[in-house]
């Protein structure tokens, strides 16, 4: 029986595998790990589809180790111990991998029976998790692994290994451009589940006149079971719609950022979402609602945990706040008139009662001499400079004028007068 698609083109070196390039591109740490052939103990956290196997695989090559797998939803201690028993003898005289998929299914007994075999060597241990592994996972296990998180593959990333994979049939397919794109968007991130796809229709299509398999957009709808929404990540069109979709929200009209945040949704952008109301929360409601921040960032771990289409409830519920919730510009325009001033060379000698005075010397050279702590002043507050002599008048911060910034402003107002 042939494997499917997926399993046969999987990827057997670093430079093959797609997405996670905050941990796998070239430096990156995990990149570095496997390439030096010296695996610690780890766990890779994300969803699924997305490599983590497929990285074991290659880290195992990598040490020239024998890589033993287990499941944790059917694996039990018994299979451990056999597997302890294989690195006993001359197979496993340097060692063994032993990668062990969902260990979040394993209760806490099945996990602590992990400690020993990696405490002395004998089992590196890989193991992969759909959950969030602080949850999940019991301390003794995490205090001897390294967490990496894996995230969703960005659509351009699974339209590369589709195309990829359409090289290795033994016929010749031809992948229309939209179909390609709507095959990886649908995918939500899951490269397994874009290839899984890819495989159905080249069976679904029938042979033109060349005897070419055509992957048209109709034949990708169908297998997909979701209708194409025409969205060009790289285009003008989804600039357009994350600009619409932050001014609606800094506009306060909730009703269109509802509806751009929908057509985000339609197109599979997650990360996009997440960025951009994460950069909302910041930027336009800032210190008029701190809290707004917050509330956001647990949102955006709903809806990255759940993924879609789950995900869109937790995302609706944040854009919803934000844009009813009252809007304040001052933090970005605090910074960006502080940068301004770095870039333009603005910025002068620290005041020396400012600078480190915790070395012996210090108070020679006239360092911390004339500090005044602010905790040993009533309120907290003691008026001395903090800028550099050369801008010491210089505002960057102007207090908004919404309702808790005013009241921010009274309050210091009353302190330093």
């Amino acid at each position: 029986m042939k494997s499917p698609l997926a399993d046969r083109i999987r990827p057997d070196t670093l430079s093959d595998v797609v997405g996670q390039k905050h941990i796998l591109g070239e430096g990156k740490i995990l990149y570095n790990i496997i390439q030096s052939g010296e695996i610690p103990n780890m766990i890779f956290y994300g969803p699924s589809g997305i490599g983590k196997t497929t990285v074991a695989n290659i880290a195992a090559k990598n040490a020239k180790k024998p890589l033993y797998k287990l499941n944790a939803t059917n694996a039990s201690v018994s299979d451990i111990k056999a597997i302890l028993a294989e690195a006993e003898t001359m197979l496993g005289a340097d060692g063994v991998i032993l990668y062990l998929d969902e260990i979040q299914n394993f209760n806490k007994k099945q996990q602590q029976s992990l400690l020993e075999c990696i405490e002395n060597g004998k089992i590196t241990l890989i193991a992969s998790t759909t959950e969030n592994p602080y949850f999940y996972i019991y301390n003794a296990i995490l205090s001897r692994c390294t967490v990496f998180e894996f995230k969703p593959v960005d659509a351009e990333d699974i339209k590369e290994a589709l195309l990829r994979a359409k090289e290795t049939l033994e016929f010749s397919v031809i992948l229309e451009e939209d179909a390609a794109e709507h095959i990886a968007g649908s995918a939500c991130g899951d490269v397994r589940k874009a290839l899984n796809s890819l495989e159905v229709a080249v069976m679904a299509a029938k042979p033109d006149e060349n005897q070419n398999i055509v992957i048209t957009l109709e034949i990708a709808e169908a297998v997909t079971m979701k209708k194409a929404f025409r969205h060009d990540r790289d285009g003008d069109s989804h600039y357009d719609v994350l600009s619409a979709f932050q001014k609606s929200v800094r506009g306060s009209d909730a009703d269109a950022a509802l509806h751009y945040l929908a057509r985000l949704v339609a197109a599979g952008d997650l990360q996009s979402i997440c960025r951009r109301i994460l950069v909302m929360a910041a930027e336009d409601i800032g210190l008029a609602y701190p809290n707004a921040i917050v509330i956001t960032k647990a949102c955006v771990d709903a809806a990255l945990q759940l993924g879609l289409p789950e995900a869109r409830i937790p995302l609706a519920e944040a854009v919803i706040m934000l844009a009813t919730a009252p809007k304040s510009n001052s933090a970005i325009c605090g910074i960006d008139a502080a940068l301004s001033d770095i870039e333009s060379g603005k910025m002068g000698d620290i005041p020396s009662h400012l600078k480190d005075s915790h070395y012996s010397g210090a108070k020679k050279l006239g360092h911390g001499n004339d500090y005044k702590y602010p905790h040993a002043y009533p309120n907290h507050y003691v008026k001395q400079q903090y800028l550099p002599d050369t801008i010491k008048d210089r505002k960057y911060y102007e207090y908004g004028e919404n309702k808790l910034e005013q009241q921010t402003k009274a309050y210091w107002d009353n302190i330093k007068k």
